[in-house]
């Protein structure tokens, strides 16, 4: 690499903290991580080669790393009082192949919310690969943007599933869990076969280790996968936690329930991944000391008080939102519906006043993927920096002062003519932020 390639890549990182710095992540899948989760992933470790598990590594040399990783494991056991936790994948969809990689078939079939009710992509979406392996089943939303369980049970007694999931990336109600597992105990009686349980909680792990959420695993269900970059505040990267019991991961083991961390374990590696990323591990297990702190408990319960307060003054100035608010730290509003603009037009304003979030679509939504009629917003970037509840309807009224733009403008290009109200906007907004630092972003490194 030359000498002005590597100062090009710097030059735009510090362009990055900048960004970050002078703007608000209202992104709810995003957040902030601390000074010493950056230094662990940007350590030496990175340099290691670590193929299978603390104890039992293809290559020499893993003393260090043996540690390190079982750190990690036993801190992300206690956060969600799980019997095992596999710390190694590399993302959620990771996590999720992995799963069912490990309990099912090809051709089996999987239960999970769909993508336009608010599932993820790795929940059965056509572009996906695991859509292409296993047979996915599709459970919607009711008017009110809680889940139909009706419908769940009734699909779940027809098409008799290997997996139920539980899990969504656009979803704002606490799932009743305990419903859920009374539906695949019928099933598995029903069918002759054990039914696994399993949650994605990638948007609400932080919520479930900070005591804010009701945790999966102490309802019923067997596994829980998450990323650990969202409300964990941790590294991007990918975590899956089981009930059980856990064996050698080098030997085979019978197909039940039961053994489902050994399963997973063996379905990772060598099953869907290589080697793991020992730096991002590192970076994770330094989290989850972070999240085992009262502190992060505070942070968890203020998530969701801000993200509360946000809601409620969003409708009373004329935003109608999916599910009419929140349980936890996700916000939908319907922009189309309240202001006859779409989503993407909405996302690109307010990019230029330093507010960030993305356009999403609304179940049964006219306008798909590319136009569609909502934006998905959240609370724990903003959390993390200290806004509190005066800041959220600061945050409510520039939203609104946007639209009002977006209104007048009737679509991206002429935006263009608005540059001075916007850049007013944009002011306001930097002088905020630049009140509430970014963690790890020295001020003099702005």
């Amino acid at each position: 690499m030359t000498a002005d390639a590597k100062d090009r890549v710097f030059e735009i990182i510090k362009l990055e903290e900048k960004r970050q710095s002078e703007g608000l992540e209202l992104i709810p899948s995003e957040n902030y991580v601390s000074a010493n989760v950056l230094k662990a992933m940007g350590s030496v470790l990175t340099n290691k080669y670590s193929e299978g598990y603390p104890g039992k590594r293809y290559y020499g040399g893993n003393e260090n790393i043996d540690q390190i990783e079982s750190l990690a494991i036993d801190r992300a056991k206690q956060l969600f009082n799980a019997d095992h936790a596999n710390v190694q994948p590399h993302s959620g969809a990771n996590a999720n192949e992995a799963v069912y990689y490990a309990w099912c078939q090809p051709g089996d079939t999987i239960l999970a919310m769909s993508l336009p009710a608010g599932g993820h992509l790795t929940h059965g979406s056509p572009v996906t690969r695991s859509a292409k392996v296993y047979n996915f089943v599709g459970y919607g939303v009711t008017e009110d943007g809680d889940i139909d369980y009706d419908e769940l049970e009734k699909l779940a007694h027809e098409h008799q599933p290997q997996v139920i999931l539980v899990g969504y990336s656009a979803f704002m109600k606490i799932p009743d869990f305990d419903r859920v597992a009374a539906v695949a105990k019928d099933v598995a009686e029903e069918s002759g076969h054990e039914v696994l349980l399993m949650a994605d909680m990638a948007h609400v792990a932080g919520l479930i280790a900070g005591g804010a959420h009701p945790n999966p695993l102490d309802h019923g269900f067997q596994v829980m996968t998450t990323t650990t970059h969202k409300t964990l505040r941790g590294p991007r990267g990918g975590l899956i936690l089981s009930k059980g019991v856990v064996g050698n991961p080098l030997k085979k083991v019978e197909h039940t329930l039961e053994n489902i961390p050994t399963l997973i374990d063996r379905a990772v590696f060598p099953g869907t991944q290589g080697g793991p990323l020992e730096h991002v591990i590192a970076a994770k297990a330094v989290a989850f000391e972070e999240d085992l702190q009262p502190e992060f408990h505070d942070y968890a319960r203020m998530i969701v008080e801000n993200a509360n307060v946000l809601a409620e003054e969003l409708k009373r100035l004329g935003f109608v939102l999916q599910g009419d608010g929140t349980e936890n730290h996700l916000i939908l509003v319907n922009v189309k519906q309240s202001f006859g603009i779409d989503g993407k037009f909405y996302e690109a304003a307010l990019d230029k006043v330093g507010l960030t979030l993305n356009a999403n679509a609304l179940p049964s939504d006219a306008g798909g993927a590319f136009r569609p009629s909502g934006v998905r917003l959240g609370t724990p970037a903003m959390t993390t920096r200290g806004l509190g509840q005066q800041e959220m309807m600061r945050v409510a009224e520039w939203m609104k002062r946007v639209v009002e733009i977006c209104i007048e403008a009737s679509d991206e290009e002429a935006l263009d003519g608005y540059e001075s109200e916007l850049e007013a906007i944009r002011e306001e907004v930097r002088k905020l932020a630049l009140d509430f630092p970014v963690p790890g972003i020295k001020p003099q490194d702005r």
